[in-house]
């Protein structure tokens, strides 16, 4: 059966075991791993009992840094703030970009808003515009009724 453009790889494609089966003991896990892992947890606990006895020594610094003890006053000191600690009321003070937006589409809707009840100037220019062409459509089709009704007045007269 054709498998497309690509080829897969011969040793075939990855799989993982699920907690399930790692509890169970039937992941598909190579046996020896067992023992490697075996290995590593006797390892740790070694390293751990050797850190205990290490903890008790006081610290050694490099160079002067045990004789002189300075803060760097312009060094950022990283702030781990946790989540639960976090104060969910306090407002963050917006940028001058953001601020500066938010002037301008509240100008713009105070606008729009003058504009749809006639008040801005430009508005008013649109309203005087429109009344005009209202009444020039309105004589127009009144032109056009009474060339008609002349019109029908000839056919009608023509017909007798």
């Amino acid at each position: 059966m054709g498998r497309g453009k690509f080829k897969g790889k011969p040793t075939g494609h990855r799989h993982f075991s699920t907690p399930e089966e790692l509890l169970a003991g039937t992941s598909a896990r190579p046996r020896t791993f067992k023992k490697q892992e075996a290995e590593v947890e006797e390892e740790e606990e070694e390293s751990e009992e050797e850190v205990e006895e290490v903890e008790e020594e006081p610290e050694k610094r490099k160079g002067t840094q045990g004789l002189i003890e300075i803060e760097n006053p312009n060094l950022a000191k990283q702030k781990n703030v946790k989540a639960k600690d976090v104060d969910m009321g306090k407002t963050t003070e917006l940028s001058r970009r953001e601020r500066e937006e938010i002037e301008k589409q509240k100008a713009h809707e105070r606008y729009m808003k003058l504009q749809e009840q006639g008040k801005t100037e430009q508005a008013r220019k649109d309203l005087d515009r429109l009344a005009l062409i209202r009444q020039q459509r309105a004589d127009a089709a009144k032109k056009r009724e009474e060339e008609k009704a002349v019109r029908d007045q000839k056919k009608v007269e023509s017909r007798k």
